[in-house]
């Protein structure tokens, strides 16, 4: 087999990649796809071989429906996480998008078949003082549940259910303190049901709230205890050790006794 030659013309690199020649002319002009050489005076573009992988790349994030912007920084991303997480992005984006095209489809379904959807899909914002009660209320439903002997397995669906729900009221009415607390808690019960990858989540997410705001030290303790507590429960013994320790070195500056003796508490009750 004759070895390829070091420049494609447009149309073969065009056939090889599986573009069009005219999707081709866009990228270049976009910058996403430049040609390796322009010949100055018939202009016509060719291309290196080493470029195919990434003329595929880019059919496939089209077929993907994936905007070109999006295209340019999912390839620019420094690595396969960085690009990862670009594309997981962009897949909560079509859930979310599918979900809402769901409920249209419903919805013209019902319109057809001549039902009034006035009232079925009617909404109403709660006030804001009504959802700060229900969050403190299902906060401390949670505490409960949590102090229960013999909780039930339903029991503990509730408890799933009160926490998530509290932090969504916190969510709508609350300040990053209350969010913090509210991912804390989810850590706390995923973390007691033995649940590994959701608790290590909303500790994750405790966290980097906690980080991204001016939180009191009694809180940044409590999500090093959350991270460490989510780690005892996935086994990972030695990660669970170092956030326990780094919940003891912010607890030292923490001067209130009470706020101290709290997180003194739940770490001494991490299973380690």
């Amino acid at each position: 087999m004759p070895p390829m030659e070091s420049g494609l013309a447009i149309g073969r690199f065009a056939r090889l990649s599986g573009l069009t020649v005219k999707a081709l002319r866009h990228y270049d002009a976009l910058g996403l796809l430049p040609p390796a050489a322009v010949d100055p005076v018939t202009r016509h573009r060719s291309y290196a071989p080493e470029q195919l992988d990434r003329a595929r790349r880019i059919r496939q994030l089209r077929a993907l429906d994936l905007p070109l912007g999006e295209i340019r920084a999912v390839l620019a991303a420094g690595g396969d996480r960085a690009a990862r997480a670009r594309l997981i992005a962009y897949r909560r984006d079509v859930e979310a998008r599918v979900t809402r095209d769901q409920r249209i489809l419903h919805g013209l379904v019902h319109l057809l078949e001549g039902d009034d959807m006035t009232h079925t899909h009617a909404t109403r914002e709660l006030p804001a003082e009504q959802q700060r009660q229900l969050a403190a209320d299902l906060f401390n439903l949670v505490w409960e549940l949590l102090e229960r002997p013999g909780r039930s397995v339903e029991e503990d669906d509730r408890m799933v259910h009160a926490a998530h729900a509290s932090r969504y009221h916190w969510g709508q009415v609350g300040q990053p303190t209350q969010f913090a607390i509210g991912e804390w808690q989810c850590a706390r019960v995923y973390s007691v049901l033995g649940r590994a990858e959701p608790a290590l989540h909303h500790a994750r997410r405790c966290a980097e709230i906690v980080a991204g705001h001016d939180a009191p030290d009694w809180l940044v303790a409590s999500s090093h205890e959350a991270l460490a507590r989510a780690h005892a429960v996935a086994g990972d013994r030695a990660q669970a050790g170092r956030q326990r320790d780094l919940a003891h070195s912010v607890l030292q500056r923490v001067t209130d006794a009470e706020e101290r003796e709290v997180v003194e508490s739940d770490l001494a009750g991490i299973p380690l």
